[in-house]
């Protein structure tokens, strides 16, 4: 094992953790003094599992799968459908608010686009509002996006850039 700064060998056994400047490194004796040296983590001795639990193997690793992606998208303009129809309901920010049990910051921001609303606050504002705010992901064929020079598929020749 070697010094995160200086190259030096360290000893594998009982290496040295420092934080210098921010970020623990392994490192030798010498460079320890350009930062705190950390105590390393006690491992316990055993641990006890709790009953009815299996116990995940340390290699144990989650995979993603295509489930795990979202199948709905926020609307493009959704703070200016979210204004008009509270608008068109006479409601202010404030009665928005209490009907969806939100703080009246949060309406404001999202009004002005400074906010995106995560998918459950999205749909409390559906609701309230009786608006459809989320649309269907169509499963897109990347194939379709192939650089035409080279036949490679770039970031680039995929994204659509939007420009306000």
């Amino acid at each position: 094992m070697e010094c995160e700064i200086c190259g030096k060998t360290v000893p594998e056994d009982n290496p040295i953790r420092a934080k210098i400047e921010g970020s623990v490194m392994v490192v030798c004796k010498e460079c320890s003094k350009l930062g705190t040296i950390q105590k390393a983590p006690s491992q316990p001795k055993f641990r006890q599992q709790p009953k009815g639990k299996k116990a995940k193997s340390a290699k144990q690793t989650n995979n993603y799968s295509r489930r795990d992606e979202p199948s709905e998208e926020l609307i493009e303009d959704f703070e200016l459908k979210i204004r008009k129809s509270r608008e068109s309901k006479n409601w202010s920010r404030e009665d928005l608010a209490k009907k969806i049990n939100e703080r009246l910051s949060v309406i404001t921001r999202i009004e002005t686009g400074k906010m995106t609303p995560d998918t459950k606050l999205t749909k409390k504002i559906e609701k309230a509002l009786n608006i459809k705010l989320l649309e269907k992901i169509n499963n897109v064929d990347l194939n379709q996006f192939v650089n035409t020079s080279t036949g490679e598929r770039t970031l680039g020749s995929i994204m659509k850039i939007k420009r306000k």
